[in-house]
């Protein structure tokens, strides 16, 4: 049970260190920078230094596209200057660098600046320019025309077996673009895009963590601000399809969905919500446009605000780079505001030559303009988020060397936190290190192969190693050039329920179906999304914990094992949070139902969840599934809290269950909030859940709740299943000694405890003998 104690450590650790953080504040600490001539180091952590050469001395205070706080506490450090050298040695690493001298140069024995630190008890020694062939990868931009494996794309990523990775903030990211800087507002509005002090500047960021991966994520964090917490009904099930949908064919989809008890939280409406903004013309569709196509739908509000009353929320997808055509809703109080405010620029430079008012969002003046008058009006209706489908231009037209998907995502993102209403995201593909701040990413059009699906668990656990830990994937495939495949669409939709976001899409074909009704095997898909449902206690909890420690839902084993080689070989599974390991099946069985994994299971004991055996870790293990089999474990211990059947996430059910894994001890911290507030970084709640075990007894305790929020219920009913028991209890008791009601269900080998609602202040504490 060791490793079960240093895991429940760390993470204890992890919490009590984030407690307090102060406000982003780009400006550090005067007590940990050193300045050399024409260097300036910061010491940011004990693992982690900046460094930074300007032949002008024009150093940056300003926040950038990555790091947005250098205030932290200042680490107990030394500095010496002796023999030609500057040393700064902190209690994990010693810089030394030449006095005087620039600090990349090519002498492999006589390094200008050098870093030396341990890894693992054997010292390692960096300096600028040295490769790294064991970066663990990070993520990249997009999945369009994707087959297979293509792991080849990924950016390196902020952890490395080597035991160190580099914030390089002058190079190039793979769009060609750079981390600029950001002007503050000074009236609180928007921070803005800014060039560099010195373009030829030196601005580098060294992490020295070794294997302490969680650390380095966590600190990447405090510096490049934290992974927010989405909205509840993210997590729940998206409809979505490229087709031209009429508002009628869309409330048809939705009735058929309800009334074949599918739930649903999320209903995406593809670009043809919009007419053609060139001509007017309500038969085609160009990629941009901003008007509703009143021939597809005749009543916009009126179609909104009758999905908000089934309890859905909706985004409309966005193309904007043609700009807003002269046939769009608006686009006279669009021109006549912006020839206001471009007082220095002609009509001839604001339009091209057939009127189309210029995309140009990396000007202040027309984001607000644009915002104002084009997304406003949709907004002010009901649509809840955007759909951000940027394919165009790389680099952004008007300011050099700046990214346009990056700029998107800032500005979508933070004009929806500026206006204070609901929890702010987007839906949006990945810009670069940085975007984990813009949650959520989409990541395009793969093709619906089982290759593809093998692929994407890798694909979204690397992803956390940049703090992205929010991928939505097209479920099911996007281009499918063949007739429609009912298991690999099921193995899609199951292994969706064990990634962040669970969306069905597909390209615009008439032959792809992505109403699981449609297929003989319906059955199985629901049960697949029951069971996200049933899980989203739990994935929501973690989803705080991310928001809390920079460590994404879906991580790679390596996090929790990182010195066992079997961590990083078996890439096809993953935790999913803290006590879920997932295995999902991305393999045809051709036609047998009977599906063979090779999973490895760490050191302690693990609950097969699908057939209620409890397996013994530190080895590989071959099991055999069927189609209606997810392969997932419970972690040694583990507490699990689980809704019981629901048909949205507005919904917040009496009766919480629980379900305890076998273990000596184990601890769960369940987490709640209003749901979709604002306020979520101070209005929550945490109820905290143990159990102790020694054999002959188990001991369940629920802790009274601590915190608040608005609408928070005041009690609550609970389930409790002990599982993996081969007999009944002989009692089980309340502390004051009084019987508790319970059953034994001896085909599923759990005791099963109901309890009544009982006041969210109270302890309740069971003991079963």
């Amino acid at each position: 049970m060791n490793h079960i104690k240093k895991m429940l450590l760390s993470a204890a650790t992890l919490l009590l260190s984030f407690g307090g953080w102060a406000q982003n504040n780009p400006v550090a600490n005067e007590a940990a920078i050193v300045q050399s001539g024409n260097m300036r180091f910061t010491v940011l952590t004990p693992e982690m230094i900046r460094i930074e050469y300007s032949e002008k001395k024009q150093f940056e205070d300003r926040a950038s596209f990555v790091v947005i706080n250098r205030n932290l506490p200042v680490p107990r450090f030394t500095q010496e200057e002796r023999d030609g050298y500057l040393y700064i040695t902190t209690d994990k690493l010693e810089l030394q660098y030449k006095l005087g001298t620039y600090p990349v140069n090519n002498d492999r024995c006589d390094h200008n600046l050098q870093i030396a630190f341990e890894v693992n008890g054997a010292e390692e020694v960096w300096y600028p320019g040295k490769e790294d062939p064991y970066n663990l990868k990070g993520t990249t931009r997009t999945l369009d025309n994707a087959e297979g494996d293509v792991r080849e794309w990924l950016e390196n990523g902020l952890l490395s077996r080597s035991g160190w990775a580099v914030i390089d903030e002058r190079e190039p990211r793979k769009d060609g673009s750079l981390s600029l800087m950001f002007e503050k507002d000074p009236d609180g509005g928007m921070d803005w895009v800014a060039q560099r002090k010195d373009p030829n500047s030196l601005d580098l960021y060294f992490m020295g963590y070794g294997h302490d991966y969680k650390r380095a994520l966590y600190d990447f964090t405090r510096i490049a601000g934290k992974m927010p917490l989405p909205p509840l009904y993210v997590f729940g099930y998206w409809y979505s399809k490229y087709q031209r949908y009429t508002e009628q064919d869309m409330r048809d989809i939705v009735n058929d969905i309800r009334s074949r008890d599918i739930p649903m939280d999320v209903l995406v409406i593809d670009m043809d919500w919009h007419r053609n903004g060139k001509t007017g013309d309500t038969n085609g569709t160009e990629w941009t446009g901003w008007s509703w196509n009143k021939a597809l739908f005749p009543n916009p509000a009126g179609f909104i605000a009758w999905l908000h009353e089934q309890h859905l929320n909706t985004t409309l997808n966005l193309h904007p780079a043609d700009g807003v055509f002269p046939k769009e809703d608006n686009y006279e109080a669009l021109y006549a505001d912006l020839s206001n405010r471009y007082s220095d620029i002609t009509a001839d430079s604001l339009t091209n030559a057939d009127g189309t008012i210029r995309w140009n969002i990396e000007n202040k003046d027309f984001y607000e303009a644009f915002f104002e008058h084009i997304l406003r009006p949709h907004e002010n209706i009901g649509v809840d988020f955007w759909w951000v489908d940027w394919q165009q231009w790389m680099i952004a037209q008007n300011e050099p060397n700046l990214g346009n998907t990056f700029w998107l995502n800032h500005v979508f993102f933070n004009d929806k936190k500026l206006q204070g209403k609901d929890r702010p995201f987007i839906f949006h593909r990945w810009g670069g290190l940085g975007n984990h701040r813009y949650p959520i990413g989409f990541s395009g059009d793969s093709h619906s192969t089982f290759s593809s699906l093998a692929f994407q668990p890798y694909f979204t656990a690397t992803a956390s190693n940049v703090g992205y830990g929010y991928w939505s994937h097209d479920i099911g495939g996007h281009i499918q050039d063949w007739p429609n495949n009912s298991e690999l669409y099921l193995r899609w939709i199951q292994y969706g329920v064990f990634s962040p976001i669970l969306r069905t899409h597909s390209t615009a074909a008439g032959h792809i179906e992505r109403r699981i009704w449609k297929y003989e095997n319906f059955e199985q898909m629901r049960d697949a999304i029951y069971l996200r449902y049933a899980l989203i206690p739990y994935i929501y909890t973690m989803a705080r914990w991310s928001y809390d420690t920079g460590v994404g839902i879906c991580r790679p084993m390596y996090y929790d094992y990182p010195e066992a080689d079997e961590a990083y070989r078996y890439e096809g599974q993953y935790m999913f949070g803290n006590d879920i390991l997932a295995a999902p099946i991305t393999a045809t069985d051709n036609g047998t139902n009977q599906s063979e994994k090779s999973i490895w299971l760490p050191e302690g004991k693990w609950y097969e969840v699908m057939t209620g055996q409890v397996l013994d870790g530190g080895r590989v293990v071959t099991r055999t599934f069927t189609r209606d089999q997810i392969p997932y474990y419970y972690r040694e211990g583990a507490i699990v809290p689980l809704y019981p059947r629901i048909m949205h996430l507005k919904e917040r059910p009496e009766t919480l269950i629980l379900q305890f894994a076998p273990g000596a001890e184990g601890e769960f911290n369940f987490y709640e909030d209003a749901g979709n507030s604002a306020d979520y970084e101070t209005a929550y709640t945490f109820t905290r859940i143990t159990q102790q075990s020694d054999g002959e007894k188990t001991v369940c305790t629920i802790y009274p709740r601590t915190g608040s929020f608005e609408g928070m219920p005041q009690s609550r009913s609970y389930r409790l299943e002990i599982l993996a028991r081969d007999e009944a209890p002989a009692r089980v008791t309340y502390a004051d000694g009084t019987a508790a009601d319970y059953e034994y269900d001896a085909e599923g080998k759990k005791i099963v405890i109901s309890v009544p609602a009982t006041a969210c202040s109270e302890t309740i504490t069971l003991t079963v003998e």
